[in-house]
């Protein structure tokens, strides 16, 4: 999001990441021809669960997005976050310029964060004792690091917040935006 000195309020881009594609325009095309993200789950064993079916991101290489480097020190939420952002601003020709930084904000919102990499985290703990946590681990699963993240990565110096209430984090995160870029 963009503000003017004059408070006037505009949403520059739309990125988007799905079971259906990658990308915005791939994901809203395959919504168009009416397909399905929803398979057999491919991410681990679902043998011992009731419920083997989900909507997963399929394809999705993050060093097409991050650096090799990066990758490993955020959980894959953050590496979502920043391919979708990406998707925004290039879908918005935007770029956040000097003079336009501190009014450019961001605001990202995740269900739940890096579960993933707390669960390798504390598999690591039981197996191989502390010293063998990574050193990552916090800031690869708060929510907060995936709206950091992207604010470092294209300049916005503004107001920054992320927000992870499960089911409802799409309506708090849209809510939390329009309060904070309201009009006084």
């Amino acid at each position: 999001m963009q503000f003017s000195p004059q408070r006037r309020v505009f949403v520059t881009g739309v990125g988007l990441l799905s079971s259906v594609g990658i990308g915005t325009e791939p994901t809203w095309e395959a919504l168009k021809r009416g397909e399905s993200g929803i398979g057999t789950i491919q991410a681990f064993d679902p043998t011992l669960f009731a419920c083997r079916i989900a909507g997963e991101v399929k394809g999705f290489e993050p060093g097409a997005y991050i650096e090799k480097k990066e990758i490993k020190k955020m959980g894959r939420f953050i590496q979502f976050a920043i391919a979708a952002s990406e998707f925004a601003v290039q879908g918005a020709r935007f770029k956040v310029s000097p003079e336009d930084a501190e009014r450019t904000g961001v605001f990202i919102g995740s269900g739940i964060g890096g579960f993933e990499v707390i669960e390798r985290e504390h598999k690591n703990l039981l197996e191989k004792g502390p010293g063998r946590i990574s050193p990552f681990f916090i800031p690869a699963t708060i929510v907060n690091l995936a709206s950091g993240h992207v604010s470092i990565r294209t300049g916005a110096k503004g107001p920054n917040s992320a927000t992870a209430t499960a089911c409802t984090t799409g309506a708090h995160a849209v809510g939390d935006s329009y309060r904070i870029i309201q009009p006084q």
